[in-house]
């Protein structure tokens, strides 16, 4: 390829990338229309929707984490089914079942009638309610986005993404995410409470009665290609570098790993980390318009990334540090490698 046509490529891909960056920008106007405040929560979103990502939300009830993602869906003009999770769901209520039916010749057949996973954006609200059982049933939905059925496998709708929710004040009568279906989660995101601002309009809104209406920006064709455009968004060895230490440095058995690690935390993150952190940084890039990842891209989504993925040990319990606490230690710990400089 001439340098010239490499330059006319380059040249479309910044307009593509353009154009995208200005997307992003109205949705988050459109979304702000109902949503008050929550700018990084909503980034996250945005970052993992675009890159096959799925999301676990925290935060107290009352914080409009419903309202987000259902509006979020309007805007993507997609599919939207919401799941209240219970101690008496049961896998099938999620996936769907088989349903025995007779025709008009007396013939009985088993016919499949697809669960509420089949959509494009699911809301598990609650999903900590409902026993280990019924949580695994998303395993193979999150991961290879398919459901199997007896010996029947189907296919989800595409774009498929799990937001998930979790009260983490109430502990009582809730069943802990198991790691392996943590680990399935791009980012976990902690939704906080407004600042004195944000809540005064949120009270002014709601004593109008105003009910805003949101346009829709993007369809789920968009939101595919959006994917792929986001994929060919360049990552350096240098990114790279940077993101495998910091990584390895979450790992108390690891050489690299620093000694309040060492200290504080059982155990690190695995390599599906790494992927997400480069993937989020990928988002992150493509959202302002860039080229490529940048070292501040993955500082961004670090805590978000590896909170649930490092678990704290008693004495980090009993120094009152959480693993918020020990991933911006880490991010301040580990250097950004150097530069090969060319002779």
């Amino acid at each position: 390829m001439s340098k010239l046509a490499q330059q006319k490529q380059q040249r479309s891909l910044g307009e593509i990338l353009q154009e995208f960056a200005q997307h992003r920008q109205l949705m988050q106007q459109e979304l702000q229309k109902v949503i008050v405040g929550q700018d990084e929560v909503i980034e996250q979103l945005f970052a993992a929707i675009f890159t096959r990502g799925h999301c676990l939300l925290e935060g107290v009830p009352g914080l409009a984490k419903t309202l987000m993602v259902s509006t979020l869906a309007r805007i993507l003009d997609v599919q939207f089914k919401r799941i209240q999770f219970t101690p008496d769901l049961m896998p099938s209520d999620i996936t769907g079942t088989n349903v025995l039916e007779e025709d008009d010749q007396g013939r009985r057949n088993f016919r499949f009638v697809e669960g509420p996973i089949f959509t494009n954006i699911l809301l598990a609200d609650e999903i900590n309610r409902t026993p280990p059982k019924t949580q695994a049933a998303l395993l193979q939905a999150m991961q290879e986005r398919e459901v199997s059925i007896g010996r029947t496998t189907y296919d989800l709708p595409q774009p498929f993404f799990t937001i998930a929710t979790q009260n983490p004040i109430e502990q009582e009568g809730t069943y802990p995410l198991p790691e392996a279906q943590l680990d399935r989660f791009m980012f976990n995101i902690k939704v906080g409470y407004p600042t004195l601002p944000e809540e005064e309009q949120i009270l002014a809104a709601s004593s109008r009665q105003d009910k805003a209406e949101v346009n829709k920006v993007l369809s789920a064709k968009a939101i595919v290609n959006v994917q792929k455009l986001v994929g060919s968004v360049a990552v350096s060895e240098y990114i790279i570098k940077y993101v495998a230490r910091l990584v390895r440095a979450t790992r108390p058995r690891d050489e690299s790993a620093p000694d309040f690690v060492k200290e504080l935390v059982d155990w690190g993150a695995g390599p599906r980390a790494g992927q997400f952190l480069i993937n989020g940084g990928k988002a992150l890039a493509a959202m302002e318009g860039r080229f490529s990842v940048s070292i501040d891209d993955v500082r961004k989504i670090a805590v978000p990334v590896l909170r649930h993925r490092i678990s704290c040990n008693f004495q980090a319990q009993a120094e009152g540090l959480t693993t918020d606490d020990v991933v911006e230690r880490l991010i301040q710990a580990t250097p950004a490698p150097e530069i090969e400089k060319f002779a």
